[in-house]
């Protein structure tokens, strides 16, 4: 056995395998390394898939439901052409004939004859027969117009008589026009007011009706504000209701001078909710002080009388409602990009606003806040804001301490794990030091994690007492054995050397990416505490200007803005209407 000898070049080639083997182990553990890499980057992609597919998914929606709306509109508008075209030619005609009047290029047998046509064409609509009387008033028809009159009166006896009040006013006949009036407003339930009361309280505020010496107009606004303060929780009612018009002249935040509040701060959505809530301060106070800062003239005045009648021949009838109500939704739909929710929001503000009937204090809510949709002028908005002011102040005092009470007092900080706060971004050190200390043990840690195991320590040594056991028996002649314990020592230290090289390379990526952490972290940290200080200085400058809005509101007497009040001792308290 002695004599059995290994040829150098066999010694050579176990040397050059054995590279090999180690030089394998090394590229298998990078490999290994790498793929852990590729797992992280697989599992953070399919997140953003996951969210690229929601907001997908979410665009799909709105723009389905943008289409939609579209077709809606179209059919809805077809409907109202179908159902209610023929009012349009009515309302047409009725202004024609009123120009046509005042010209006088228009013989009075034409008229006559349209508006016989009219009646035939269009029955049960109330303006028809009113046409047919006022073309017999014209022709000097009594007994036809009488007959006119009280069929129209049957159609509908409140719109008849605010038509020809305004329709008397307009030809200067203002004993008649008062006596209409008059008619019109016994017709009324204060808790129940047809819509078009609002027209009366266009002229009375406009002045169109001429002074109201008899204090007629004065009389039953009186009487429906002393009824309607009677009611059990009418204060309460008007607060809800002025805080809810107050509320909808808000207007959203973009958020843009913010942008690490709202990205790393799990309180933005209360800071964005009272910053909007402080910013309506200067805007409901813009939007008092415009209507107040115009003026009207005495020749607007006089204007307004053929605009306010045109809104009663014009405006849609209560009929309609239903569909000019779906139509203004899904208009709504349409003016939102297909968002329904924020369309479904705006139009529960609005459609206080197509109700048929509802009592005289919301109608003045409606012409103070929604002046195009209640179809009131500059003039009856300024006398309803006045006329309301006490409860716009319990309402505005209502909505401003309700918004200061939702004012976070601390405010979150959320960056990736870390969870702190500050009430005024004051203890920005503080929130770092805590910061730093996080990162360092989490680095500590995870560097804890990054160590030999106990066998991977073990093969250093393991390794060479084996090798050098196989090199001795190789020695000694027993060959076989020996090569065996040299390669399997040779691989114990192989392996710990491999993996010493993991670990280190591990140990430096840790060190590394931590110190990324602390860098951006600290950066962002900084930036969310200059963030808030700039965020509390805001606030308190936008909610300053409440008081002016109070102070403004203060000022107001609503007798200021009536153009030709009653020529009788009754004075318009501020408290409860007009006395």
């Amino acid at each position: 056995m002695s004599d059995y000898a290994i040829p150098y070049a066999d010694l050579k080639g176990i040397e050059n395998n054995l590279k090999t083997i180690y030089n394998n182990l090394d590229s298998i553990e990078n490999k290994v390394s790498g793929v852990g890499k590729e797992v992280s980057t697989v599992y953070k992609e399919l997140g953003d898939l996951a969210k690229e597919f929601h907001d997908y998914v979410a665009r799909k929606d709105k723009a389905d439901r943008l289409q939609l709306a579209h077709t809606k509109v179209v059919k809805i508008r077809q409907e109202l052409d179908n159902k209610y075209g023929h009012y349009d030619i009515v309302r047409r005609s009725t202004t024609g004939i009123l120009q046509a009047d005042d010209l006088g290029i228009v013989k009075k047998d034409t008229i006559s004859n349209a508006t016989e046509d009219l009646m035939i064409s269009t029955p049960n609509y109330w303006l028809a027969p009113c046409l047919v009387a006022l073309a017999a008033w014209i022709n000097d028809q009594p007994e036809l117009a009488d007959k006119a009159l009280r069929e129209a009166i049957k159609r509908n006896d409140e719109k008849t008589s605010l038509f020809f009040a305004l329709v008397c006013r307009r030809a200067g006949r203002k004993q008649a026009s008062l006596k209409w009036t008059q008619r019109y407003l016994a017709n009324q339930d204060e808790e129940n007011l047809d819509r078009k009361a609002i027209i009366v309280l266009d002229a009375f505020a406009s002045g169109l009706m001429g002074a109201d010496t008899e204090g007629l107009i004065s009389k039953q606004i009186d009487e429906w504000m002393d009824k309607l303060a009677e009611t059990p929780g009418f204060v309460e009612k008007q607060t809800t209701q002025w805080s809810k018009a107050i509320s909808a002249k808000r207007k959203p935040l973009n958020g843009s001078g913010y942008q690490y509040l709202s990205k790393y701060s799990h309180t933005w959505s209360a800071l964005k909710d009272v910053m909007e809530g402080a910013q309506l301060h200067a805007d409901i106070l813009q939007y008092f002080t415009d209507i107040f800062e115009q003026k009207v003239t005495t020749k607007t005045l006089k204007e307004q009388l053929d605009e306010i009648l045109d809104s009663l021949v014009t405006d849609f009838d209560d009929e309609e409602l239903p569909l000019r109500k779906k139509e203004k939704y899904e208009q709504l739909v349409i003016d939102f990009d297909g968002d329904e929710r924020r369309a479904k929001q705006n139009m529960a503000i609005e459609e206080t606003a197509f109700e048929t009937h509802k009592d005289f204090t919301q109608l003045l809510t409606d012409a103070a806040m929604n002046p195009e949709l209640a179809h009131s002028s500059v003039s009856t908005q300024k006398f309803a804001i006045a006329l309301s002011k006490d409860w716009i102040m319990d309402a505005y005092n209502d909505v401003t301490a309700k918004n200061r009470m939702k004012v976070p007092h601390i405010i979150e900080i959320n960056v990736d794990n870390f969870n702190s706060s500050s009430t005024d971004g004051q203890n920005e050190e503080e929130v770092l030091a805590n910061f730093y200390t996080m990162v360092e043990s989490e680095k500590n840690s995870a560097l804890a994690q990054c160590q030999l195991s106990g066998f991977d320590k073990f093969c250093l040594p393991g390794g060479a007492v084996i090798g050098g056991l196989g090199l001795i028996m190789v020695l000694t002649g027993n060959i076989f054995l020996g090569l065996i314990a040299i390669v399997g020592g040779i691989a114990f230290l192989s392996n710990h050397f491999s993996k010493k090289k993991s670990v280190t390379n591990g140990q430096n990526n840790i060190q590394f990416q931590f110190g990324e952490k602390r860098k951006s972290g600290e950066q962002i940290i900084r930036a969310i505490m200059a963030e808030i200080v700039d965020y509390r200085a805001e606030f308190a400058r936008a909610d300053r200007e409440s008081q002016k809005v109070i102070d403004f509101l203060e000022q107001i007497t609503p007798e200021q803005y009536v153009a030709k009040l009653s020529n009788s001792s009754r004075k318009i308290n501020v408290n409860r209407g007009i006395k």
